[in-house]
């Protein structure tokens, strides 16, 4: 009989399991320090290089870039490994080093814009690449029946971070000035390969025979479009990504000049979001336990529009309207922590383990596309018919999502007067 590869005893809490403890922390360092670096290396482009808005411009392009040009090849190439945990140690290293040029060419003083937006590139393709290894990983790491745990608990990880990174960065920042604070992004690099490093669970990976690049590419489409759950978990997920970045877009300046919220407090707002992932994170794992992950997608989806809704029609005192986005905030950070978990536990069941990187890289670059269209988008529509009009078209497209999850094999099936009833089928 084969020897399973999951070191812990069956039936150990998530929270003994030293080896996903390990990577726990790796991943919430290395999200951390990142969070830092969004304040960081834009203040250093406006505050000491004085750049463009051109410039800007592309900076900020520059992160999402590699997810369009190499997100489907990085599945392929993840697919193809016989060992993923090497592969997430390297990509960290590659970009620690990145993002420790810039305090050095600062200090040299060869710092410029292209500089930066070439660290931006590098530091970007080392996450699409980390990604595409790490999601196949994860099922290394954990037996099957706790998956869905494990996956909240990574998305915990962001909802810390969210809380986290921003405070610490406007310290460092503050002390250390903004270049030198990327030190920080550099070290949760370097931490969360150390971390990476010493997990000891055999990673062994049944690689799947290759015919080209192009032929591999083609075939993690096919899969994420044919096969039922899959299309509908990659049509929710482009359509509430298009519609939140067309949210995203105008929410900042709707939120300043219309709703007159003070700008000390929208980072207390976004706190609020962190804040409710976590709770999520904890709901989410009880909740899929006792009704399975398929009727916990079914209803979180159902609330995605909500917090955008809710600013598109908000009115009244400054005091009614931070609490009530306080409140529906933490809510959207649940829900969509909720929804997450659940669609990373479902592909995991649903796609066969030989595919499970270039299905996982097809739903990445689709969802990554589609946000830099959505923010065009509500850009040029705010432009025509206004900010509100653009936030309530947001709440209403987001809604469709629902149409995705709830027309899908997900919903159970109900038995007809010639069937006798049979359970929903769960993982």
């Amino acid at each position: 009989m084969k020897r399973s590869l999951h070191t812990s005893p069956a039936g150990t809490p998530l929270r003994r399991q030293r080896d996903y403890r390990l990577l726990w922390c790796a991943r919430t360092v290395s999200i951390t320090g990142s969070e830092v670096s969004k304040l960081a290396i834009p203040l250093t482009a406006v505050t000491l290089l004085t750049a463009s808005p051109a410039e800007m411009g592309l900076l900020a392009a520059a992160a999402s870039v590699p997810a369009l040009v190499f997100g489907l090849q990085s599945g392929a190439i993840a697919d193809r490994l016989t060992r993923h945990r090497p592969a997430m140690i390297a990509c960290e290293v590659v970009s620690a080093l990145a993002a420790a040029t810039i305090p050095l060419a600062w200090l040299l003083g060869v710092l410029n814009m292209p500089w930066l937006i070439t660290v931006a590139l590098v530091v970007g393709t080392a996450a699409v690449m980390f990604r595409a290894v790490n999601f196949p990983h994860l099922a290394v790491i954990v037996p099957p029946d706790q998956r869905t745990e494990a996956m909240a608990g990574l998305q915990a990880s962001y909802s810390v971070a969210t809380v986290a990174g921003p405070g610490l960065a406007g310290l460092l920042v503050q002390f250390l000035t903004a270049p030198l604070a990327v030190l920080a992004e550099a070290v949760s690099f370097l931490t969360s390969a150390l971390l990476l490093r010493s997990i000891r669970t055999p990673d062994r990976h049944e690689p799947a025979r290759s015919r080209g690049m192009w032929h591999d590419v083609v075939e993690g489409l096919r899969v994420s479009a044919t096969n039922p759950v899959l299309r509908a978990l990659l049509g929710a997920g482009v359509t509430i990504n298009f519609f939140a970045m067309t949210y995203v877009a105008v929410h900042m300046l709707y939120m300043v000049n219309t709703l007159g919220i003070p700008k000390g407090l929208i980072g207390v707002l976004i706190a609020c979001s962190g804040l409710g992932g976590l709770l999520g994170a904890w709901v989410t794992t009880r909740a899929a336990g006792r009704f399975g992950e398929n009727r916990v997608l079914l209803v979180s989806v159902l609330f995605f529009p909500l917090e955008i809704l809710v600013v598109g029609l908000l009115d009244g005192p400054l005091w009614w309207k931070v609490g009530v986005l306080a409140v529906t905030g933490t809510v959207t950070g649940g829900i969509v922590v909720a929804f997450s978990t659940c669609m990373g536990a479902l592909t995991l069941r649903e796609t066969a383990p030989e595919l499970r990187g270039r299905v996982n890289s097809t739903m990445t670059f689709a969802a990554q596309g589609v946000m830099a269209l959505g923010g065009l988008a509500g850009g040029l529509l705010a432009e025509w018919v206004g900010l509100r009009t653009v936030i309530l078209l947001s709440a209403a497209g987001i809604a469709f999502s629902t149409l995705w999850i709830w027309a899908s094999p997900l919903r159970p099936r109900r038995a007809t007067r010639h069937e006798s009833p049979s359970p929903e089928r769960l993982p």
